[in-house]
């Protein structure tokens, strides 16, 4: 009796850690993606290779998550739209930089999904510091007149 097909379905193969090249018995090893947070500078995120195995490139990959992070907490508090705009212009413009905030946010979270410890702690700190900065009432002048306190409506679950 035949186990590995019962039910119609086959059990998958357990990934390889290396492949032979079948033209001229070559081996190259495949990175392994981690399942589980880990602390390390070889890591790979958002890009295949990137940052790799340098520890600069590992500090240069942080300092971007940082970034993208402040970014996405400075376009959910900005306001860029000028008032007494054209509707149309203003709705196109507020489309826009809703797209560009949710294509920022998600590759933060693609970022965090390599499930390096570094750079989810680069990413908080990043959402923190730019709350801080954009967000909070720490830098900013109380304005009577403002009732909304950015042209994009907050991001929800």
């Amino acid at each position: 009796m035949d186990h590995g097909h019962m039910g119609g379905m086959a059990s998958p193969p357990s990934p390889p850690s290396s492949t032979m090249n079948g033209s001229n018995g070559m081996m190259h090893h495949e990175m392994m993606m981690h399942m589980t947070f880990f602390w390390g500078t070889n890591a790979q995120v958002l890009f295949s290779k990137w940052p790799g195995s340098s520890t600069g490139m590992y500090y240069v990959c942080l300092l971007f998550v940082f970034a993208l992070a402040v970014i996405v907490e400075w376009l959910s508090h900005c306001r860029l739209i000028k008032a007494g705009s054209s509707d149309v212009v203003c709705g196109l413009a507020q489309t826009f930089l809703h797209a560009i905030r949710v294509g920022l946010a998600y590759m933060v979270m693609l970022a965090v999904m390599s499930f390096n410890v570094g750079v989810f702690l680069v990413a908080v700190a990043g959402h923190t510091v730019g709350f801080l900065l954009f967000g909070s009432r720490v830098f900013k002048k109380p304005d009577p007149e403002d009732e909304k306190g950015s042209d994009l409506p907050p991001m929800t679950c």
